[in-house]
Formats: structure tokens, sequence, C-alpha cells
């Protein structure tokens, strides 16, 4: 472990009881998951030794700690992105200290622009698969105590959670698309002709983050689900212009339909 993940652990376990066993990563607009939380505590990241800040309107800047599905959980309220002038180290770190306080899943969300023409704003998406064209963040010297420097990617969204999730969502009479999600550098929303092209690669949705977390956690060995929420649309003939507001907005609203399904998901792992 490195001293800088050292330093924030330990300074971590200073104020926690126990370690948790859920890592959650909340995305723009989706910090409202955590009202669902029996919070024990609350860490302002500015506070925490070697924490990178968020500076996205829609990422509070918190580490929650606290229950939920019966399940001891560690959520970020609000993530940390390429595009904002942090290198991939710093991306994944929050990533890299999860795993060494103890969890054994990774839960992720974010807002994204539907590129496949069956879906609808405010629609959810399960991540089945990924497309990365953001720089890997496992570029660099390698630390072996992370794990293998060639992880396989085979399976980064875990089959039997996808599998649980969708039978949940059934249930709870909740509908969901699920599909491949194609991370980019951002900050701008795509042009139409970006759109086309991310769709005839074989993407469903596009947006600037969750993948970097998740290549750090399958290295780390570490099971991920990922849900997406179809904030806008990018399929020829109701592509729209777009602004930040609006898609925290969209987002906000389909919040509710996510966390249910993330609670359930976690009570019954």
């Amino acid at each position: 472990m490195s001293e800088t993940i050292k330093d924030t652990v330990n300074y971590i376990k200073t104020h926690i009881q126990v370690n948790p066993e859920i890592g959650i990563i909340l995305g723009t607009g989706l910090g409202g998951l955590v009202r669902d939380i029996k919070i024990e505590i609350s860490i302002p990241y500015n506070e925490i030794p070697h924490f990178p800040v968020s500076t996205v309107e829609g990422h509070s800047g918190k580490l929650i700690f606290g229950k939920l599905g019966g399940k001891n959980v560690l959520a970020m309220q609000g993530r940390f992105h390429f595009y904002e002038g942090y290198p991939m180290s710093q991306v994944i770190f929050p990533v890299r200290v999860m795993k060494s306080l103890g969890i054994k899943y990774l839960f992720v969300s974010n807002a994204s622009g539907g590129v496949n023409p069956d879906f609808e704003i405010g629609d959810l998406m399960i991540i089945t698969d990924h497309i990365n064209l953001l720089p890997n963040p496992l570029i660099g010297k390698h630390n072996p105590e992370f794990g293998p420097r060639f992880p396989d990617m085979s399976d980064a969204y875990d089959k039997n959670l996808v599998i649980r999730a969708k039978a949940i969502a059934k249930e709870l009479n909740i509908k969901v698309q699920e599909g491949v999600y194609t991370a980019t550098t951002g900050p701008t929303f795509e042009t139409p002709s970006e759109y086309k092209y991310f769709r005839i690669i074989g993407s469903d949705t596009v947006g600037m983050s969750t993948v970097p977390e998740v290549i750090a956690a399958r290295q780390m060995g570490i099971p991920c689900f990922a849900m997406s929420i179809i904030t806008d649309l990018g399929v020829p003939g109701k592509i729209v212009e777009v602004t930040h507001e609006e898609v925290q907005k969209v987002a906000s609203a389909a919040e509710t339909k996510m966390t249910k399904i993330f609670t359930r998901l976690i009570e019954i792992l």
C-alpha cells in the first residue's frame, strides 16, 4: 500500500467503527441516495488527507458511512473526473482507498446520454459492458499490491449482479434497459456526428466517468455493478441543446427508482 493511501485509510479509520462492506460512487445529480442511508458519519473530502476535492456542480463532495440494505456502506457523494484536470491516479484513488478499507463490492452510478434509439429520457440502464475512450488508469508504474499488470476485463460488470438486478427491477415493476456505456474525456457534450460514431462502434449510452473506477476495482478483484440514468438523447431527430443543469434535474427525478434497485440488491448480497 502506498504511503498516501495508508495515510488516508488511517485517517478514515479513526472516524469509523466498522469497515464498510459495499462501496458506492454517486454520479451527477444522484447524491440523493444518501437520504436512504442510515448515516453514522459524513466527512467532507477537503478534510481527508490526500483526497481529491470535487469541483463539479451536482457533486457535493462528502464521504458517507452508514447502513443501507442492512449492510455497512461507504458512499461517495460526488466523484472525480479526468476533465477536472485530475490525473487518472487521483480519479481512481478513492477506489484504492475503499479496497484498503475492506469493501467487497463496488456500486457505481452516472448520468449519461443515450444513443440507443429505443431509449427515452429518464430510463435506467444497467451497464453490461463498456468502451473506454479515456486514458487507461493503469498506465504507469505497476504496483503488484493492486493486482495483475494486465487484468482481465471480460467480466467488468458482474454477471450475477446484473441478473439479480434485472429480477429486482421486474419485482418492483421498474423499467430497466441494459447495454454498453462509453466513457469519453468531456467536458463538452457530444456533437451529432460524435453521437452517430458512438452508436456505430457499439455504444448504448455515453458519459464522462465510471470506467476508470471500474477498471481499478476489477484489477483489485472487486465485483462491480453500475447503472446509468439516461438524461439526454443523442439519437437523430431527438438531439437538442443540453445543459448541465438539465442533466442534474433529470437524474434527480429518476434516482428514486435507482435507489430502490441498489438498496434491494445490497440487501440480498
